[in-house]
């Protein structure tokens, strides 16, 4: 009964969103208040019964009623109870079912928060939000129904991919789903702009928290998925260059030049097309990403679907959101003109660099991970595109982006003097000359990698510190004053420090381990003594250990350094019990200077066992720094300033009434 329930309420929100979709553009069209404030109620309403339909699956998936397919195929009864949760979304019908009740999400709290919005804006905006509503529900409902039954269940259910079995994933798909489908929100907020035909800086203060929450969402996402793929897949790397990868960080990249072009359309009225552009090809690449999983045309350890019938329909709203989105902007865009001039050397230059460094970015993973499909297509070859070429095609942008950042946040608006500017940043840029020549020096090899990438991780944190102390008056104001200054300044500029020093930490982390990283791989028995980089590994045993739905070869190693031992670590070899599927966990022992990282590989014929083992310098500095970047868009969102309708506080008039007298 309670799964029915489920269908029915997901039934009766694809009814909601149409009218959502369709009486609230007709009023704002005909100016009938009644039908614009349609909006709301339908949007709400939306959201609570796809809220209803996912708490129904979620109810089959915990008391395991293998009735319904989508749990009989993706759970089991000796499955922990945290996994039969995540079991939910671990497939493509339930991600498809969490996909929109994250948009329907989105569309209700502009409803609750957008009191201050134009009431027409607003209209179109849940409108558009529930054309996009409409189109995901009729995906799910006919082509992907996450409540079809089982004429005979089975006794037992078929257990979720043992891969997606660990803590991480329980997180990591929401948080993504945050940020990708949030990009909606700022796709919304375009086309209802371009329908009123208006773009200015008042358009650009509502549509940037949005941007902003999707934004530090999908940052947390992508981390934790690095993190996911660093200690569960066992293949030591944080980041492969996967397809699936890359469709999450093409629409964060995306969604960093909109955010930085939104900048400059609220303070400086200019850049309009621009940012209506952005927020178009963020929320097109959100889709692409959608696509790329669902498709079955790339492959990929992370994808759900490889149906081409699910793959032509998400082709389709593809097509029409971005074909039609952008015909509209073809149509409008010679009406938003710049109301602002600015001089080639300021910080609205400096964010215009910044957009085209950022889009190229996005352009050059775009190209990488579509190339094998247009290829194949164009004449039936074969190709794979790596690391290799991403890194090369790749890695001159983001150097470009981190040399001109602290100078480019620096610089005034309108019209700034480069060298009044350079000299105020010439204690940060000595500290990261300085950081780079100890490097230099210390390091066993000659590599440049390693310098260069802390020279500009130090560049950029001590950039984002100086220039704040700058605003404080550091040394040209009394003591008392300058942390005065500090206190005051607002939560959004703090924000942006953090989220230039969060990078800065992620450059320190990737270039270290990408430079000095240390590798042994070999085949070893109990009782032998692996050395590197000055820590022995002593191979003790290797034992059985059960687990819940699974039985598991562990290793057990300790490591000295200097004779001390300093920690201890256990990889295993699980083979789950269901589905007959091993996995590798490696064992790290973690820390801020290096990780330890071991991983058990097969038995050998002689009886020994394949070993790999790491020492990664300053690898958890990647992840400190996204943690840092997202800490940085919440402490923006804070900013009183970016809440949208959040006016100004008055004084009480009784105390304007005595300032008066």
């Amino acid at each position: 009964m309670i799964v029915e329930i489920g269908h029915f309420a997901l039934i009766l929100a694809f009814m909601v969103s149409i009218v959502q979709a369709t009486a609230p553009m007709i009023g704002a069209s005909r100016g009938w208040a009644d039908w614009m404030r349609v909006a709301e109620p339908a949007a709400a309403l939306c959201w609570a019964l796809t809220a209803t339909s996912f708490a129904a699956l979620t109810w089959a998936f915990v008391n395991s009623d293998f009735s319904v397919k989508l749990a009989a195929e993706h759970s089991n009864t000796l499955q922990p109870l945290l996994y039969r949760v995540t079991g939910v979304w671990g497939n493509h019908e339930g991600s498809l079912l969490l996909w929109t009740l994250i948009l329907t999400l989105y569309g209700a709290m502009v409803a609750a928060f957008g009191g201050a919005l134009p009431p027409t804006l607003k209209a179109r905006t849940l409108a558009v939000q529930g054309l996009i509503g409409a189109a995901f529900f009729a995906f799910m409902l006919f082509t992907s129904n996450p409540f079809e039954r089982l004429p005979n269940p089975p006794l037992d259910g078929a257990d979720l991919n043992p891969l997606l079995q660990d803590p991480g994933l329980a997180f990591h798909p929401p948080f993504l789903y945050l940020g990708y489908v949030g990009l909606s929100m700022s796709y919304s907020f375009a086309v209802a702009a371009l329908i009123e035909g208006r773009v200015d800086a008042a358009w650009a203060r509502w549509v940037r928290p949005w941007t902003l929450a999707a934004w530090t969402a999908l940052t947390v996402g992508i981390a934790l998925g690095s993190y996911w793929a660093y200690y569960e897949l066992g293949w030591g790397g944080w980041w492969f260059w996967d397809p699936v990868e890359n469709a999450s960080f093409m629409p964060w990249l995306a969604a960093t030049a909109l955010l930085h072009s939104a900048i400059v359309v609220e303070k400086r009225d200019t850049l309009k097309s621009w940012t209506i552009l952005l927020a178009i090809l963020a929320f097109t690449l959100s889709l692409m990403g959608t696509f790329i999983v669902r498709s079955g045309l790339l492959t990929s350890v992370h994808a759900f679907a490889s149906d081409p019938t699910r793959g032509v329909f998400v082709l389709a709203m593809l097509a029409a959101a971005s074909g039609g989105a952008l015909a509209l902007y073809a149509w409008r865009a010679p009406q938003m003109r710049a109301g602002g001039v600015f001089a080639p050397v300021s910080r609205e230059s400096a964010l215009v660099l910044n957009n085209l460094l950022l889009a190229a970015a996005a352009g050059v993973v775009l190209l990488g991970t579509l190339m094998p499909m247009i290829r194949e297509y164009w004449d039936g070859a074969k190709i794979s595109v790596g690391a290799p070429f991403f890194e090369l095609a790749f890695t001159p942008f983001m150097v470009a982006l981190a040399i001109i950042l602290p100078i480019g946040a620096a610089l005034p608006w309108k019209r700034g003097r480069l060298g009044r500017t350079a000299r105020r940043m010439a204690p940060a840029l000595a500290l990261a000359l300085a950081a780079a020549a100890l490097v230099w020096a210390l390091q066993t090899g000659r590599s440049a990698l390693g310098p260069v990438g802390v020279g500009l991780g130090t560049w950029l944190i001590a950039g984002a510190l100086a220039e704040q102390l700058e605003r404080a008056r550091l040394g040209r104001a009394p003591a008392a004053e300058t942390l005065r200054r500090l206190r005051k300044l607002p939560r959004a500029d703090w924000g942006k420090a953090l989220a230039h020093a969060g990078l800065g930490l992620s450059f320190i982390g990737v270039s270290a381990v990408t430079a000095w990283e240390a590798e042994l791989i070999r085949t070893a028995r109990p009782g032998d003594s692996l050395e590197l980089s000055g820590y022995v590994f002593v191979f003790d045993d290797v034992r059985q250990v059960p687990g819940p739905n699974y039985v598991a070869r562990q290793g057990v190693f300790r490591v000295f350094e200097g004779g001390v031992e300093t920690a201890r670590l256990t990889p295993e070899k699980r083979v789950y019990t269901v589905q007959r599927m091993p996995t590798t966990e490696a064992a790290i022992d973690m820390g801020l200077a290096r990780d330890l990282y071991v991983v058990l590989g097969d038995p050998q014929d002689d009886g020994s066992w394949a070993v790999r083992i790491y020492v990664k310098p300053l690898v958890n500095w990647i992840w400190i720094g996204a943690l840092v970047m997202a800490l940085a868009g919440l402490v923006s969102l804070s900013d009183r300033r970016y809440r949208v309708g959040a006016a100004a506080r008055r004084p009480a008039p009784a105390a304007v009434a005595g300032a008066a007298r």
